[in-house]
């Protein structure tokens, strides 16, 4: 009599803002593939973008205070809160995903204290007891893949079709709010303003645009209103304040292509095909942050005296990085990349692309192993090994 594999009930955590849970999508696909029950555990900024994931059956939201521009502080009602959530969910398995600066020790140890039985991460720190599996990613490796490399590792792999690239629930149409015919959107906020275009230069881009002919759609955030009205001016439509994550992923996804900085909506945009020009300041590397699995260009120069920094600010003055991009380097690019985009498609109407190949594709997946039990490689490490 063959027995019948038991799924576990599964915790992927992801403490930090929207971009990075887009990112996290492929691996919580894989972990949704081998489990019975998926809960996503995202911070404030993060929320919106888990509920759009495939596999996500519940999303769970702590602020935690070691994340985020302004934590909260440590307090025990916090703490005991988020226990408290975290033992009601009886998770077999949990998977932390963090950045290749961040540590997942924090949150494991209230794992462990919450009764999750075993719980797998990247970690540069020795964990002691806090990990059954520290997982060490490849050098250089982008942030989407290295999540899917720890979710194999763990014994979940991404089910038979998935191709591993940034997906989200199908979004609604917003033609109500574009109108019909073709467009190219114009993001120019981001959270950590050294990622963005100054608002002169983002304005300069829009009205460049309008003159070559492009329609131009300018999105932002309920914050952004004042900068969503400079940059579109009269020459593109203004649409700040008026979506939310899952409206926006219905305008990206009518859109030709997509000009975009180092933030979430770029993640977005690619989880619903859209083609990519991304502006991106050098402060944190692109091999690991830039586009994923869509076809992109990169502007900005990757060699300015701020890279590798990681400054919220820019520290040069003028920001040459990004705004000593030219008018005419963003008019090719948006050609470039526009040429072959059907004209005016509605959410759902975009055939696929193939990825493009600086993202390179996801390793053939290992079988899932039984649980608990999970799969091994060269770069793990089991419970407390330095």
């Amino acid at each position: 009599m063959t027995r019948r594999r038991v799924l576990p009930r599964t915790l992927v955590v992801r403490l930090d803002s929207a971009g990075d849970v887009l990112l996290a999508g492929p691996a919580v696909r894989a972990v949704a593939a081998g489990s019975a029950y998926t809960a996503l555990l995202c911070g404030p900024r993060g929320a919106q973008a888990g509920t759009l994931l495939p596999g996500v059956d519940e999303v769970l939201v702590y602020d935690a205070p070691w994340v985020g521009l302004e934590p909260p502080p440590v307090t025990p009602a916090a703490t005991r809160r988020v226990l408290q959530t975290l033992t009601a969910g009886r998770f077999d398995r949990a998977l932390v995903l963090v950045s290749y600066h961040q540590s997942p020790l924090p949150i494991a140890l209230l794992l462990k204290l919450a009764g999750v039985g075993w719980t797998g991460a990247d970690s540069e720190d020795y964990p002691g007891a806090l990990l059954d599996l520290r997982h060490r990613r490849p050098a250089h490796r982008h942030e989407a893949l290295a999540a899917l490399d720890l979710a194999q590792d763990a014994g979940f792999a991404l089910p038979p079709g998935d191709d591993g690239a940034l997906r989200v629930k199908t979004p609604p149409d917003t033609r109500h709010l574009t109108g019909s015919g073709p467009y190219v959107v114009m993001h120019p906020g981001a959270a950590v303003p050294a990622r963005a275009w100054s608002a002169e230069r983002a304005a300069r881009v829009t009205a460049a645009l309008a003159a070559e002919g492009h329609r131009v759609v300018v999105t932002g955030g309920p914050g952004e209103r004042d900068l969503t009205a400079k940059v579109a001016g009269d020459h593109g439509l203004d649409l700040g304040g008026a979506t939310d994550l899952r409206h926006l992923a219905g305008v990206l996804a009518g859109a030709r292509v997509v000009v975009v900085g180092n933030t979430g909506p770029a993640h977005l945009a690619a989880a619903v095909g859209t083609p990519v020009v991304s502006a991106f300041a050098p402060v944190v590397p692109a091999e690991r942050w830039g586009p994923y699995g869509v076809p992109y260009v990169l502007l900005g120069d990757q060699t300015a005296e701020c890279a590798g920094t990681r400054a919220r600010r820019c520290p040069v003055p003028g920001h040459p990085c990004l705004d000593g991009v030219s008018d005419a380097e963003v008019l090719a690019a948006v050609a470039a990349l526009g040429e072959d985009q059907p004209s005016g498609t509605a959410p759902g109407d975009r055939t696929p692309r193939k990825k493009n190949g600086a993202n390179p594709d996801t390793e053939t997946p290992r079988e899932p192993g039984d649980v608990p039990g999970p799969g091994g490689g060269s770069e793990t490490e089991r419970g407390a090994t330095v």
